[in-house]
């Protein structure tokens, strides 16, 4: 396993990536795209198999939809996607460590969560034209009482939610990032999003696909205006819980702001570093770490393919 120091690093890298990726827009875009609807495929599994639990009023519904979502992140990360939750960590370290530029993080947020956008509705669309929501009567039956829940919240359920869902969402890729072993980041994964889903959580790319299954198949109670509110107030949570529960959590907890690396970037303390901080941790565990991104081609920066699946360390991930 990673120190934390070393996994500060390898996500350091992992921003300026993200931010070279923009260079080439159309394939960050379908990147992008991809995540969105493998985050789909996630919420199409939850309400086709957790859907019969709920409407028999079955208690395991919740443990049901919480196993099988997590499908959704593991695509991301082992077949490859751009996803904008995980993105609000990575740039968010990356900018306030002066290894990418404030404006271009934003920037490349900003076009990360269109393209999710983008992919989720088109995945959306396809699923409720095929009519598997209309054989399954339980799944469209559980849309509808998600999005009527998701009608009934406040502003401030909502923001708190989001913000809990992604310190969730991002300690499985913070978690995925510092372990070597393929199997140990499938776990980690797994057990992450089981905790967001179970317990009831807003992520803003899943209910993406969520507003769009109720907007093209008609539901009564989904408007483009409450599909606005929800992306608002949720993403603006998962912002916080990302970027500043998480993201600069573990900037402190690593002891980066004591490292050399942060003095001489201006925004450090001078002082002893902790834990091997004075040459930011590079071996970890039992050896070194390959940056991420290192196997990904590309000239003088290389852009990723899907950075997400490029959050792992490859012996390292």
């Amino acid at each position: 396993m990673l120190t934390l120091p070393a996994t500060v690093d390898v996500q350091l890298e992992q921003a300026r990536h993200k931010v070279a990726g923009t260079h080439r827009p159309l394939r960050y875009l379908v990147s992008a795209m991809l995540a969105g609807m493998f985050i789909g495929v996630g919420v199409v599994l939850m309400v086709s198999t957790a859907g019969p639990f709920l409407a028999d009023g079955d208690p395991a519904a919740k443990l049901v939809s919480g196993a099988v979502f997590s499908v959704a992140l593991t695509l991301v990360v082992f077949c490859g996607g751009e996803l904008v939750t995980s993105a609000m960590m990575i740039l968010t370290q990356g900018a306030v460590t002066r290894r990418i530029g404030a404006l271009a993080a934003l920037g490349t947020l900003v076009f990360c969560f269109l393209g999710n956008l983008l992919g989720s509705m088109a995945f959306g669309w396809a699923v409720v034209h095929s009519g598997v929501l209309h054989s399954n009567a339980a799944a469209g039956g559980m849309v509808a009482d998600m999005l009527a829940a998701k009608a009934g919240e406040g502003a401030g359920e909502l923001f708190l939610r989001g913000v809990l869902c992604n310190v969730l969402v991002c300690l499985a890729i913070w978690g995925a990032n510092r372990l070597r072993s393929e199997a140990g980041k499938a776990i980690v994964i797994f057990w992450a999003i089981f905790a967001f889903i179970s317990s009831g959580f807003e992520h803003v790319v899943a209910n993406m696909t969520t507003f769009s299954l109720g907007l093209f198949s008609g539901e009564e109670l989904t408007t483009w205006g409450e599909f606005g509110r929800n992306m608002l107030f949720v993403g603006t949570g998962n912002l916080v819980g990302g970027a500043v529960v998480v993201g600069l959590g573990y900037l402190v907890a690593s002891g980066w702001f004591s490292s050399p690396s942060a003095v001489a970037a201006g925004v450090g303390v001078r002082g002893g570093a902790d834990e091997g901080g004075a040459d930011r941790g590079r071996a970890g565990g039992d050896g070194g770490v390959t940056r991420a991104g290192a196997e990904e081609p590309g000239s003088p920066v290389p852009a990723p393919e899907a950075d997400e699946a490029h959050e792992r360390v490859t012996a390292p991930r």
